[in-house]
């Protein structure tokens, strides 16, 4: 039996269990999963993890209670875990309250959605990362298979989403400790866009052999390249787009939605459902789409869930817990990646950031440190790699006044969190060129 079909099966025995005045909603999530570590660019540990879980909501006169199932794969088996829940909830019900922002998507609807590229082998990946990566420490680790997502109510929705996805994240060590972080990850593995990645990276792991250069704080120019930038863009999302946060005036972007601020016109945010890795719609039920969210530094749209929905009077349009972007895509520029040193001329190449929190979070202003690979360039050429920094900088600046071009090619960063399973989440980022990013020790 078919994941899909594994699915649809428990939610007509679902539907036949029902009695009176019961209503549900049931959020199905499976995964196929290779998984593979490195370290010395040898393969350390190798192994396959299929597991398949239920989300099952019980609503009733205005209540509600949830658990969560984990499936054994086995018809009966699993039919009589669901029973046993719907039982469960059953008795939870009566002891609770009705909840006012209770909000259900009572519509019925349809959405099907299988992305079914082939994977990589994973006996060519481990190959190809054997041959390129000979001689180098190499530490890493490879996920990739088949994601799956289904929802289904009682009032007749019913959506199906599968992913076939690949996520090599790894970093190259050099002798003296410091290290090059880097990632290649996508639908579709191409051999020769990995070995350019690579060859990337053990190019910067070259200059990672000289002395370390240390700067004094000031302002400096800096290219941040699109994992540098994904830092920053995880802090915004931290309610940035919430309707939650905005309504209760606490998100980072509180002024540039309230029309005080505006970005560059250069960027554009947009939560990219279509074609993405995320599903078109969400675990409570609601279809997505896509939505801008910033359009030529202007505010646009905002993330709503059910809950915000209820509670400020709001449509809701999908958005999960959190209310922050899955599958968010900035628009590309046209710096050219051959022209990035040359346009920097002397500054600050920033390839990873970590560590960000707010300084200011009402200025959207974020402090953090570089990491891995950052280097001096002057006129246009490397000249050493840089001492740990700590910078501190609104995002006003940085993706507004301060913020000269971005790359034409951009990035996909997937998660890499499998904490509990593999996640659907991405980011499509370019790189920035920056006139002024301020360091402050």
């Amino acid at each position: 039996m078919s994941h899909q079909q594994q699915f649809e099966d428990l939610v007509a025995t679902l539907k036949g269990a029902l009695t009176g005045t019961e209503q549900f909603t049931l959020a199905y999530s499976a995964e196929v999963s290779d998984f593979i570590r490195f370290n010395h660019a040898k393969v350390r540990q190798a192994g396959r993890v299929q597991q398949a879980s239920l989300s099952f909501k019980l609503i009733d006169d205005g209540r509600h209670a949830d658990l969560q199932l984990t499936l054994a794969g086995d018809t009966e088996v699993d039919r009589q875990r669901l029973h046993d829940a719907l039982q469960q909830l059953r008795e939870t019900l009566i002891l609770l309250p009705r909840d006012p922002y209770l909000l259900p998507n009572t519509q019925d609807w349809f959405s099907s959605q299988v992305q079914s590229q082939p994977l990589p082998d994973a006996t060519h990946v481990v190959e190809r990362i054997d041959s390129l990566a000979a001689g180098l420490d190499l530490v890493g680790f490879y996920a990739a298979g088949p994601l799956y997502r289904g929802f289904a109510s009682s009032w007749g929705a019913l959506g199906w989403h599968q992913a076939n996805s690949f996520n090599f994240d790894w970093s190259l060590f050099h002798t003296n400790g410091q290290a090059v972080k880097a990632n290649y990850a996508g639908h579709t593995w191409d051999d020769d866009a990995f070995a350019r990645r690579l060859q990337l990276a053990r190019e910067q792991l070259e200059f990672l052999g000289q002395p370390l250069r240390t700067l004094a704080p000031g302002q400096y120019r800096a290219y941040l390249a699109p994992a540098a930038l994904e830092e920053v863009m995880s802090m915004l999302c931290w309610g940035g787009f919430s309707a939650q946060d905005l309504a209760s005036k606490s998100s980072p972007l509180q002024r540039l939605y309230n029309g005080d601020v505006q970005l560059s016109p250069l960027v554009s945010i947009d939560e990219q459902v279509i074609g993405s890795l995320s599903p078109a719609f969400s675990g409570e039920g609601y279809p997505r789409r896509d939505l801008s969210l910033i359009a030529g530094g202007v505010a646009r749209e905002q993330l709503v869930g059910s809950r915000s929905a209820a509670e400020y009077n709001l449509q809701a349009n999908g958005a999960g817990w959190g209310e922050s972007p899955s599958a968010l895509s900035m628009a590309p520029g046209t710096l050219a990646l051959e022209d990035i040193l040359h346009k920097l001329g002397t500054g600050l190449y920033i390839s990873n950031l970590w560590y960000l929190n707010y300084s200011d979070q009402p200025a959207a202003r974020l402090t953090g440190m570089t990491r891995f690979a950052t280097f001096w360039v002057e006129d246009g050429k490397i000249q050493a790699p840089v001492s740990t920094m700590r910078f501190d900088d609104s995002v006003y600046s940085l993706l507004g006044s301060a913020l000269e071009e971005l790359t034409a090619e951009r990035e996909l960063l997937l998660s890499a969190s499998t904490y509990s399973q593999r996640q659907t989440d991405s980011n499509h980022l370019p790189g920035a060129l920056i006139s002024r990013l301020t360091l402050t020790l």
